[in-house]
């Protein structure tokens, strides 16, 4: 009878553990994904605001960039295709074109020395590169949360309870080699 009770306890308290964990686990593996969808925000609040940027750079160019028409009609091409995909690895390739042109105009720019003057398009330029900065800032956080919820994903044993339980690997915002290098800004 002893023996019994005892047994029974003992299960008592094992199952009383194992909802004690497996709350535990669930709950760190929603902070994660919160702070995870957090992040792709936080890159996405940035990735707006240089596209807000753009009509005004088009607008200050096109009148001394004459030649330049297709470069500039791409650059407002990828501004919308970013702003229209939700996938990180989709957004990261039509970001990395955007920088690609928006490198190419500024180069481009050297030839023009009167836009080169031009007290809005070097006010422009300075804020597109800051917003670079912060895309790589921001894409560095997002892709360490993204790590740290795929880890707790793929690893025992969390992955008893997240993947019944709907959790899903997230993709990182990568860079390829082009857009890894800095965006050089000459300002005169």
């Amino acid at each position: 009878m002893v023996f019994e009770l005892v047994c029974c306890g003992g299960v008592a308290a094992l199952g009383i553990l194992s909802v004690f964990y497996l709350f535990t686990v669930y709950n760190g593996l929603v902070e994660i994904r919160n702070n995870t969808e957090k992040a792709w925000h936080n890159i996405d609040v940035v990735l707006k605001q240089r596209s807000d940027l753009i009509p005004n750079l088009v607008d200050t160019v096109k009148g001394y960039m004459k030649h330049e028409r297709s470069t500039l009609e791409q650059i407002t091409r990828l501004r919308a295709e970013i702003m229209a995909y939700e996938s990180p690895a989709k957004k990261a390739k039509a970001s990395e074109a955007l920088t690609e042109a928006l490198k190419s105009v500024f180069a481009v720019a050297e030839n023009y020395p009167r836009l080169k003057a031009s007290d809005n398009f070097m006010e422009l330029q300075k804020q597109l590169s800051a917003m670079e900065n912060q895309i790589a800032d921001r894409r560095e956080f997002y892709n360490h949360s993204v790590l740290l919820l795929n880890t707790r994903i793929n690893t025992f044993p969390d992955m008893i309870v997240a993947k019944p339980l709907g959790f899903r690997e997230k993709e990182y915002f990568t860079a390829s080699g082009e857009e890894k290098k800095a965006v050089e800004v000459e300002f005169g």
